[in-house]
């Protein structure tokens, strides 16, 4: 029995050091901005779903903030729709990219 929980503790801590092991690439998304760029990448843009509202500009945030609202999204924290839809679909490396890139940007 006691071999189980500790196989159980090594799979758990597993998981928690590749968590943390995650590092974004910018290179890698370029190939991922599609989605991003089409609201986001246009100064003084405003979208109308599901209101009129004013789309932030995201090149230049920090790596960190991005993460976590891309995260916040996943969870239902933050409720915008198209961006709930489109943060689902991301991995933690996709999230770990987009945030590298547009970390970068100005």
């Amino acid at each position: 029995m006691k071999k189980i929980f500790v196989l159980i503790a090594l799979a758990g801590s597993a998981n928690l050091a590749a968590a943390a092991d995650i590092v974004g690439n910018a290179k890698a998304a370029e190939n991922k901005t599609s989605m991003c760029i089409g609201c986001h990448a246009i100064p003084g843009y405003k979208a109308s779903f599901p209101e009129v509202y004013q789309v932030p500009m995201i090149g230049g945030q920090s790596a960190k903030y991005i993460e976590n609202a891309l995260k916040a999204y996943q969870k239902g924290e933050r409720k915008h729709p198209s961006m709930r839809g489109i943060a689902a679909g991301l991995s933690d490396q996709d999230i770990a990219d987009l945030a590298a890139y547009y970390s970068q940007q100005k």
